[in-house]
């Protein structure tokens, strides 16, 4: 790929670009995501040595500026400044910006300007993780990294376990057994899938509940960064007393065949067992 300075009709119009990059496996940039470092006037990103190395593997030479949420306000302006003038790539070490990665007060900045954003798909560990477990993915939720600290991360646990949806947290290496833990600890019945490695060699996501997870990374140390995923809760199966409540209700006001089709869409339970039961009720 050649790094020439581009003519002006290839130019990028001026703006911010929110650029994926690959999580492991190089192949996963985009055909789109290498045009725009490749056109663009520079690259703002986390660490200068780790975006040097995919812009040498994609035969770009750009000038690049660190950027994270912790630089201070004046560097920021001065990018958003240059951006008036200039094609601006934020990248981040690997996935996409904001996504637990600096971005949201460069963009915030671009906007209140009138500064132009523009976002590219592409790499996600989260949703990478989402999709290789098996769990549940009709709804889910992303919490980013848990707490450090043990009485933090059981709060945070604490209140997220009601919502009924598969829960995705980042994770490291370091920190994972104390992670299983606390959902030991929370949410003992809950399927818990540990994605990690994602798109590399080593690529692995082991599911379980905490207990099975917890002996195994105890023997095994885990390395690497960690998707962790957590099923959602398990619906409760109404007794025989809640559903016999509910099948007399509904007899009040329907006819047999359904109240037998509106509770068991409500409950989950057979609907010809329900109706069976309806028709006894009714000739009593």
């Amino acid at each position: 790929m050649s790094d020439k300075a581009p003519s002006l009709s290839d130019r990028l119009t001026p703006g911010l670009y929110l650029v994926a990059t690959p999580i492991g496996n190089l192949g996963d940039i985009t055909f789109r995501a290498a045009d725009i470092l490749k056109r663009c006037d520079g690259v703002a990103c986390e660490d200068t040595r780790v975006t040097g190395k995919l812009l040498k593997h994609l035969g770009i030479s750009k000038p690049m500026w660190r950027y994270d949420d912790h630089s201070e306000h004046r560097d920021r302006q001065r990018l958003v400044d240059s951006m008036r003038e200039k094609a601006v790539a934020l990248v981040t070490d690997a996935g996409t910006p904001m996504i637990s990665d600096p971005g949201y007060r460069l963009v915030n900045d671009c906007r209140l300007e009138g500064i132009p954003v523009t976002s590219l798909p592409g790499a996600c560990a989260a949703i990478v993780g989402l999709t290789l477990s098996g769990l549940p993915n009709d709804r889910f939720l992303f919490a980013g990294f848990l707490p450090a600290k043990d009485k933090a991360r059981r709060e945070t646990l604490e209140e997220l376990a009601p919502i009924d949806a598969t829960l995705i947290f980042y994770e490291t290496g370091p920190r994972l057994l104390k992670s299983l833990v606390a959902l030991g600890q929370v949410m003992p019945e809950r399927e818990i899938a540990v994605a990690r490695e994602l798109t590399k060699l080593h690529e692995e996501c082991r599911r379980g509940l905490s207990d099975g997870l917890l002996a195994y990374y105890e023997a095994n140390p885990p390395k690497g960064e960690i998707v962790l995923l957590v099923g959602p809760p398990a619906e409760e199966v109404p007794s025989d007393a809640d559903a016999e409540a509910m099948l007399r209700e509904a007899l009040a006001t329907m006819k047999t065949s359904q109240a037998a089709a509106h509770v068991a869409k409500a409950t989950g339970l057979d609907r010809k067992t329900l109706y069976a039961r309806a028709m006894e009720i009714k000739a009593e």
